[in-house]
């Protein structure tokens, strides 16, 4: 504290305090005492008149129709769309529902509606936040924009490549139906790459990313994906340029235009050859697959990035709530709608996929009896192995299966070397397809053999770009919120700063080598940071602050206490939960060499042909992996032990006037000049703290804020509760 500050000199004078409450918190000019709302020198007994929360100047949503549908733009994204799929049927169709929809409930709908709550209460930022709650723990809101910040910088190249697919879908037949024709005089053949993988994965590789065959060869810039990622970040820039006054507009397309698209989908899809057995494939559960620890892990590690926990935009968003608003139903009904969305993406690209494998069955029926009828025309085969009523014009898969099994067990010796395949639906549809090669590879593949394909990839791409811009809307405000709460900046000229700086940054992804970059960053950067992010928000909640503290405060913002079932959570469930997921995590990372797949050309059985292959990553790229975690995770010791030692203000003396003013319920009868310092946490006489001063969140109306220890007080990380007497800070569990 300085030592010409008022506080101060009134420290070691008799001065009768006159000026307002506002002037000793705030350390600003001087207010005019008389006209005050705080002023604390009055007429004793009279109720002095506060100014309402949501009129502290903060802005504010313009309805709460606005404010769910950025909540749930922030929360439904990509993941819902070709993760959640992934992970249902990768680990047993309908029984990965059963645990995902367990870990919904015991960590999924607690800690999104603790994130709301104290959002809504405090309303601040990330930053703001747990710097009130607990300022020793305020390095939590620094690595949620750290987090913030590397996973926009990958996510938005996605919505570049979504952008650059759009653009080349409005042509017909689409470029990625058939493989280009390569040209040599007067001989034509087809593109030997191409020719060996498919059309669509060429496309992808080949002629979007350009990839190399190593991480270490960048290969230098791709200039279609730089200009899809500067055409990305414009559209970010717009959005958010004007805080949540633009962003609030943006989300009444970009949050409800994808449901549209996927109903659209859903409709289509059911209407293809095969979409039955698609979705019959993923309502069967293989219930063997519940009692495996990765099964569980993997569904608790969804409805972590689901819901959008530890970023910081859900406490964003909910800083410009009226403090009155119940969040308890929002969180409900935002974590029931991102549920609903997830079943809904998996019936669609389900019932997408089931048409793919019908026709991938089908070509490798007619591949394999044309094999089969060679063997027949060669006499390696012999007629009577055939059954009379098959004709290899028509072939079924039914008839292939009967023929399959026949000349297996009759050349059960030499069966490998006619290198017949099985042909098998179930096989088709147990091939797991994730990420980019559902979106880019998979779902394109099956798109050009609908009917008016160029139409139903336009809109594919469009919502794909939509959900991206949601959570990148998110993403955004959980970075550009924090800072322009605690810094005086213009709001315009730092997000535009951001997005130039972040296309700057983002051109490591648009390299040919890009790819690899984006799959390190969604490896490393979020997922072990985001996790020890939020074990933190709810220990600093549930055990450094109390739950039964919290759910005071609750019950004074909401106007009813919330149910037992959120205090046992918060208090043992989640953080349980939570410290499970953290070890599997590291073990995880600890057995698995971290490594990337890279495309390239590989001789199998005499053959050459293109193929993802795992590498191992090199020196560099390792101490770039480990670093994205250290980096992310680095503010949290670094801010616990310069507040420990003083070493740095504890971020109070950043707050607002109106800041405090909102903070404050109702305060009446203080007559003495003791008691307006009793707000400092200071008693007649005692030596001012070396602390700078902060304002306590005094209880509800009617109590005596000496008496009431239910706050959220910006100190109650050192246990501070107004005392009367001097007495040394108990042990940060109390």
């Amino acid at each position: 504290m300085r030592k010409n500050s008022k506080v101060t000199q009134r420290e070691h004078t008799s001065e009768h305090v006159t000026e307002s409450v506002a002037d000793l918190l705030a350390h600003e000019a001087p207010l005019d005492y008389k006209n005050s709302s705080l002023n604390v020198g009055g007429v004793p007994g009279k109720k002095i008149v506060l100014e309402p929360p949501e009129n502290d100047g903060r802005p504010a949503w313009n309805s709460k129709l606005q404010y769910i549908l950025a909540q749930v733009g922030f929360s439904v994204g990509l993941g819902n769309v070709w993760r959640f799929p992934y992970l249902c049927q990768k680990n047993g169709g309908g029984a990965y529902l059963v645990p995902y929809f367990i870990l919904l409930i015991l960590i999924g709908v607690p800690l999104f509606f603790l994130e709301l709550a104290v959002g809504q209460k405090i309303r601040r930022g990330s930053i703001g936040v747990w710097n009130y709650v607990c300022p020793q723990l305020g390095g939590i809101g620094v690595s949620s924009l750290m987090v913030c910040g590397f996973v926009g910088l990958y996510y938005n190249v996605i919505i570049g490549w979504s952008i650059f697919y759009f653009f080349q879908s409005f042509q017909y037949p689409l470029p990625w139906a058939e493989c280009p024709i390569r040209r040599n005089g007067s001989l034509a053949i087809v593109e030997p790459e191409c020719e060996k993988s498919s059309a669509t994965t060429y496309f992808w590789y080949r002629q979007t990313l350009n990839t190399t065959s190593t991480i270490a060869d960048s290969g230098g810039l791709n200039v279609k994906m730089t200009l899809s990622l500067l055409v990305a970040w414009i559209i970010v820039c717009l959005a958010v340029i004007r805080g949540i006054a633009s962003s609030g507009k943006v989300m009444y397309f970009s949050s409800l235009f994808p449901y549209v698209v996927l109903f659209c989908f859903l409709v289509r899809g059911l209407l293809l050859k095969g979409a039955v057995d698609g979705i019959a494939h993923m309502f069967t559960p293989k219930l063997e697959k519940m009692l495996e620890p990765q099964v569980w892990r993997e569904a608790a590690t969804q409805v972590f990035f689901a819901l959008g926990l530890g970023f910081g935009g859900v406490i964003a968003f909910s800083s410009y709530n009226k403090i009155d608003n119940n969040c308890h139903f929002d969180a409900v009904l935002v974590s029931f709608i991102n549920f609903v969305t997830s079943i809904l993406a998996t019936l669609v690209v389900f019932a997408v996929l089931g048409f793919k494998a019908n026709l991938m069955n089908e070509k490798c029926v007619m591949e394999n009896g044309e094999k089969i009828l060679g063997y027949l025309n060669s006499n390696v085969l012999s007629h009577d192995l055939i059954p009379p009523h098959v004709n290899f014009s028509q072939l079924s898969t039914v008839d292939y299966a009967e023929i399959y099994a026949v000349i297996k067990t009759v050349k059960e010796g030499s069966f490998a070397e006619l290198s017949l395949d099985p042909c098998v639906l179930e096989d088709e549809l147990n091939k797991s397809v994730q990420g980019t090669g559902l979106a880019f590879i998979a779902f394109t593949e099956a798109m050009t053999h609908f009917p008016a394909s160029p139409f139903w990839s336009v809109m594919f791409f469009f919502m794909l770009i939509n959900l991206g811009l949601g959570s990148m809307i998110g993403t955004m405000t959980g970075i550009t919120t924090p800072v322009l709460d605690t810094y005086k900046v213009q709001k315009e000229l730092f997000t535009v700063c951001c997005c130039i700086i972040a296309f700057f940054c983002g051109l490591l992804f648009v390299q040919r080598s890009g790819n690899y970059f984006v799959t390190m960053f969604d490896d490393y950067s979020a997922g072990l940071p985001l996790t020890v992010v939020v074990i933190l928000e709810n220990v600093s909640v549930a055990w450094i602050y109390g739950t039964k503290r919290f759910m005071q405060d609750l019950e004074d913002m909401l106007g009813f206490r919330p149910h037992a079932f959120y205090f046992y959570m918060w208090k043992y469930v989640s953080p349980c939960c939570l410290i499970v997921l953290i070890t599997a995590t590291v073990i995880e990372m600890a057995i698995s060499p971290p490594g990337y797949n890279a495309w390239v050309e590989e001789l199998h059985q005499g053959y050459f042909f293109f193929t993802l292959f795992p590498f191992s990553y090199p020196p560099w790229a390792l101490a770039m992996c480990f670093s994205l975690i250290v980096v992310a995770m680095l503010p949290l010791p670094v801010v616990f032990i310069a507040r420990y030692f003083n070493l740095m203000s504890d971020g109070s003396n950043k707050l607002s006037v109106s800041y405090r003013k909102s903070m404050m319920k109702d305060i009446s009868n203080l007559e003495e000049v003791d008691e307006a310092r009793s707000i400092l946490c200071k008693n007649p006489g005692e030596t001012p703290s070396p602390k700078p001063p902060s304002q306590a969140y005094l209880g509800p109306p009617g109590t005596n804020p000496l008496e009431n220890p239910n706050s959220l007080s910006p100190n109650s990380c050192y246990g501070t509760t107004l005392p009367k007497t001097p007495q040394p800070p108990p042990s940060p569990t109390e």
